[in-house]
């Protein structure tokens, strides 16, 4: 596989916004029918926005996080399901570049830079909580390791060229081991049924006894000892998401409106778009959607700062500001993937349409982890001053 190569940040959003134009098209009837978006995705590799984030020192452009949230975002409005699948690619690029070897780091950008996928196997389901890890990372008398587990919301693990599994070795420290797809004992299962992101594939994979060599282990237990922008980063990604779950719904039903509805009797005009009760609701729904997507560029320009210059402040305020576009981006796609009907009215509700996907896209990805937690995290910062904790969830 060949990838072009991306000059920097206006051309990474060059290509995002053209290939979610085109990805648009078909969404819908992906979504109908869970067709897998195979094709898509090797367009999405080939276009070089996979490698946006590989440092200049090895060869890729490094845009901003900034950048990167608004290409999730034009994505996602497009198709949410196919905006997600990349998303945990970005996260272990990410812990590769503060956490990987000088050896590692060329190895897996150089893959990259070819366009070559990351999945993500880290959720498991049965535990106590998210972040109690029980697939194993055993060390044999070689040095080398052998991985034993089973991981559930997969996404990507399908698409991918290297599936990154998250682990505890022998001392309960965290790893993350880069194990090929199709690497013996490894088995991904297509079985996600979910009522929203259909095509995401975010099913099970399953670890019989796979060899990793030591130089496919990352130490990710490292990446919490200091300040760092690890959850930000991923959070980030995932309220550019809801974000653009959010446009992408107004924007379908500003165009159902504006061509297929019809007036309600009473309101004495020939078109729907002229009824000032449906004008005032447009314009609160833009409202909404504006404020996320402004918490969505403050968020970015935060931890871009931070990673300038990186201290537990400036990694704090870069979490804060992600976990408020986090809150807003997800209440946002919820109400507007709602609304789509209230302002469309009967016939938007047909199924043939495909127009309750941002709906169902929305309440599905929003469910990833819980906004409450967020505010608490907020009110303790702006009331107390009290720095959020360092997870991969803030």
């Amino acid at each position: 596989m060949s990838a072009a190569a991306i000059g920097g940040d206006a051309e990474a959003l060059a290509v995002a916004a053209a290939l979610a134009a085109d990805f648009r098209k078909d969404a819908a009837e992906r979504d109908a029918r869970r067709r897998l978006p195979h094709g898509e995705l090797e367009r999405l590799s080939a276009s070089g926005l996979l490698a946006v984030t590989v440092p200049g020192e090895f060869g890729g452009p490094d845009v901003g996080a900034g950048t990167l949230a608004e290409v999730f975002r034009l994505l996602a409005a497009a198709d949410a399901s196919l905006a997600q699948i990349p998303q945990s690619h970005f996260v272990y690029v990410n812990v590769l570049r503060h956490q990987g070897s000088r050896r590692q780091q060329e190895f897996f950008f150089g893959e990259v830079l070819r366009g070559k996928r990351f999945g993500n196997a880290q959720s498991e389901a049965g535990t106590r909580h998210v972040q109690d890890i029980r697939t194993r990372l055993a060390r044999l008398p070689d040095g080398s390791y052998v991985l034993d587990g089973v991981k559930h919301y997969a996404t990507g693990a399908l698409f991918a060229d290297w599936i990154p599994v998250l682990a505890r070795a022998d001392d309960d420290h965290l790893q993350v081991a880069y194990v090929p797809r199709d690497a013996p004992g490894l088995t991904v299962v297509d079985d996600w049924d979910g009522m929203g992101q259909r095509t995401t594939a975010g099913g099970t994979v399953r670890l019989e006894s796979v060899a990793v060599p030591s130089d496919r282990v990352v130490p990710h237990h490292l990446t919490f000892q200091g300040p760092q922008l690890h959850g930000a980063l991923a959070q980030l990604l995932h309220a550019a998401i809801d974000t653009g779950i959010a446009s992408g719904a107004l924007a379908e039903a500003v165009e159902f409106v504006r061509t297929k509805s019809r007036p309600w009797f009473e309101s004495g005009f020939e078109t729907a778009a002229e009824d000032p009760l449906l004008i005032q609701r447009f314009g609160e729904l833009a409202v909404r959607v504006r404020a996320a997507e402004a918490l969505l560029t403050a968020a970015g320009r935060s931890v871009d700062a931070a990673r300038a210059g990186l201290t537990d402040d400036s990694a704090a305020e870069a979490s804060i500001a992600v976990a408020a576009a986090k809150v807003t981006a997800a209440e946002v796609a919820v109400e507007v993937g709602s609304a789509l009907f209230e302002v469309a009215g009967t016939r938007s509700a047909l199924d043939s349409l495909g127009l309750h996907r941002h709906w169902r896209d929305a309440r599905t990805h929003t469910l990833h982890d819980p906004a409450r937690w967020k505010v608490q995290h907020i009110g303790r910062y702006v009331l107390n001053g009290t720095r959020p904790p360092r997870h991969g969830l803030l």
